[in-house]
C-alpha cells in the first residue's frame, strides 16, 4: 500500500512540473500540492531563499546555453578565418573563454541545485 501511495505522490508531483525549454520553474524547491498545483503556507524568509536559488539556477542554465552558442560562434569564426593569424587567434580565444564560462556555469548550477535540494527537505 505504501508503494502505491508513493507512486501516486510521484505522479502528482510530476504533473505540477512545467518546464520551458528544459529550464526549471521558479517554484522548483517549494512544496507544491497536487492536483491544483498550489503553493500553501508561503514562509517569507525561508521560501524566498528557495525561490532565489531556483531563479539563480535558471539564470545559470541560461548562461550555460549562451556559452555553448559562443563555442559554436567561435568555431564558425575559426573556420571562416581562412588561416589569418589574427582572426584565428581571436576565434581560439573566443572558444577558450566560452568553454571556461561553460565549466563555471555547469559547476555553479550543480552547487545551486545541491544546496536547493538540501534546503527544500
Amino acid at each position: 500500500m505504501h508503494l502505491i501511495n508513493s507512486l501516486t505522490t510521484f505522479a502528482a508531483d510530476k504533473a505540477c512540473e512545467h518546464t520551458f525549454f528544459g529550464l526549471p520553474t521558479w517554484y522548483k524547491y517549494l512544496d507544491v500540492k497536487a492536483p491544483a498545483c498550489s503553493i500553501d503556507n508561503l514562509a517569507i524568509p525561508g521560501d524566498l531563499t528557495l525561490i532565489a536559488l531556483a531563479v539563480a539556477e535558471v539564470l545559470l542554465r541560461v548562461a550555460g546555453i549562451v556559452a555553448v552558442v559562443y563555442v559554436i560562434y567561435g568555431g564558425v569564426e575559426y573556420v571562416l578565418s581562412q588561416g589569418d593569424p589574427g582572426k584565428t587567434k581571436d576565434a581560439l580565444q573566443t572558444i577558450i573563454n566560452s568553454v571556461v564560462g561553460l565549466v563555471i556555469a555547469l559547476t555553479a548550477t550543480g552547487i545551486v541545485a545541491f544546496i536547493g535540494s538540501q534546503l527544500a527537505k
